[in-house]
């Protein structure tokens, strides 16, 4: 009896050990970027240091935990990462991003425009980062909303919703790829359990919560076009096809066409022709069907099946993205009429920008590896089975404990799969796909001032940080708590 006491002392204070470890791993890196201002990089960095420390792993077994979730996070996440920005970079610079949206725009009548805007934002948020995609969408919602009338958050809320929603939900945004990493899912089974939990997400949280709020927040239109604070300037200084640009040809049509036909005598500076619609959905379009075929043949066909093989690789996510590269350099790049050296530069133009998003995701890795090194991950599995809390809304929930305190979607979404990342392993295919979305839902949960997505919203559109709160923080908060509602129906029947 004496030494059955003695164990439970000791597993107690093991146990304790781990808590304080987590709790103090976490609160440093919540205490470096909210407070001191750190680089989310850094402060993962030495966030783990103090989880390590405190939770008992010698300082050596501690620099190789890091280093080894690094390199693995790179070597799986980062390459997805780089070839979704290079599709993003050619689609935003060929004008293909804005061919997709006038086109639904100039053939939607006005009571229909909330819904084209949420579609169409869903559909350009594929492959461009959140915030590349409201520097393209922004601009555009300001004059559909000028030139028709309409409330500005009727149309710039749906707008917003789509964008946000594919940034949580579906890879090959880094939030997702990350989550997927970490818990061992299934990408294109996430893949297509994520589009179909987008769909309520970007309904609810788009055309109906944006018809709810413009009746009890009157904006007005702000008179530039160009960004926060914008110059409403006609043109980049480049002479590229940023918002201002955008701006520029959607109020004179005419004058865009002429403008994107001038060119220098490479043949480089600007598009010579427009893209092709078509072109440029397909292109968007066709990393996601070749992994959502994959997912489709994994649960239709034989194993042995010459289909299903093909399709197992074509629809690999590193395989899917390349082709979707090459596909974007002929169709966004020599089809516009930029020539070889042009397309180079805008490809390996896309990669800098990444830069920081890669080293936060790589050090979150390693600090998700430290997590599971030290037995954090081990000690919530058992918690989490004594307590009976449903495996989906422990992800969700610690998502949301990060994502209040950082502010950092991407931050939540590392350290909340770090954490429940031992609970997937006793979880089916379908189950671990939705864990991932869930820890994704949870992580857009209520953005307020930590937020630097907050500040840009609230910038753009030139509102009040209350009028903020209620209107992109509450849509925020909306698409989180119907992803998890999404999540747990379809855990139902998957």
């Amino acid at each position: 009896m004496t030494l059955l006491a003695a164990d439970a002392i000791e597993v107690d204070s093991s146990d304790t050990q781990l808590v304080v470890a987590a709790l103090l791993g976490i609160a440093a890196v919540v205490v470096l970027i909210t407070w001191l201002k750190v680089h989310p990089f850094l402060a993962l960095v030495l966030g783990a240091a103090v989880l390590g420390t405190v939770g008992g792993l010698a300082a050596a077994d501690t620099v190789t935990s890091f280093q080894g979730g690094v390199g693995a996070t790179v070597g799986s996440v980062g390459l997805l990462i780089a070839l979704g920005a290079m599709i993003g970079g050619l689609l935003a610079e060929s004008g293909g991003a804005d061919r997709i949206v006038s086109a639904f725009v100039d053939h939607v009548s006005a009571h229909r425009l909330p819904w084209a805007m949420g579609g169409v934002a869903a559909l350009v948020g594929i492959p461009l980062f959140f915030e590349v995609g409201v520097v393209l969408l922004v601009p555009i919602v300001l004059l559909v909303a000028r030139r028709t009338h309409l409330p500005v958050l009727l149309v710039g809320i749906p707008a917003l919703a789509g964008l946000s929603v594919l940034h949580g939900l579906v890879p090959p945004h880094p939030g997702p790829l990350v989550a997927i990493d970490a818990l061992g899912a299934d990408l294109g089974r996430t893949l297509l359990l994520g589009l179909i939990v987008s769909i309520p997400c970007v309904i609810l949280a788009g055309p109906v919560f944006g018809t709810w709020i413009s009746r009890r927040i009157d904006l007005p239109i702000p008179g530039t076009a160009g960004g926060p604070g914008g110059t409403g300037r006609a043109a980049d200084d480049d002479g590229g096809t940023g918002p201002g640009r955008v701006a520029a040809d959607l109020a004179d049509p005419v004058e865009g066409e002429q403008r994107a036909a001038v060119a220098t005598s490479s043949g480089t500076a600007t598009p010579v022709r427009r893209p092709r619609l078509v072109a440029a959905i397909v292109t968007v379009l066709l990393p996601v069907g070749l992994m959502l075929l994959r997912a489709i043949g994994e649960l239709v066909l034989d194993e042995d099946s010459a289909v299903r093989s093909v399709l197992d690789v074509a629809g690999t996510p590193v395989v899917a993205l390349m082709a979707g590269v090459i596909l974007a350099m002929f169709t966004l790049g020599t089809a516009v009429g930029f020539g070889r050296e042009r397309i180079s530069s805008i490809v390996g133009g896309s990669l800098p920008g990444i830069a920081g998003i890669l080293l936060i995701v790589a050090a979150g890795g390693g600090f998700k590896q430290v997590l599971v090194d030290a037995g954090v991950g081990d000690l919530v599995g058992r918690a989490a089975e004594d307590l009976s809390i449903n495996v989906l809304v422990l992800g969700w929930l610690v998502a949301v404990g990060i994502r209040l305190a950082t502010g950092s979607a991407t931050v939540a979404t590392i350290t909340a799969a770090g954490i429940v990342a031992p609970l997937a392993a006793e979880q089916s295919s379908s189950t671990v796909a939705l864990l991932a979305l869930a820890i994704g839902a949870g992580s857009l949960f209520f953005s307020h001032v930590n937020d630097a997505g907050f500040w840009l919203v609230k910038e753009y559109f030139g509102m009040t940080v209350g009028q903020t709160i209620k209107s992109w923080s509450v849509m925020e908060t909306i698409i989180s708590v119907v992803g998890l509602l999404g999540v747990l129906a379809l855990s139902v029947v998957v």
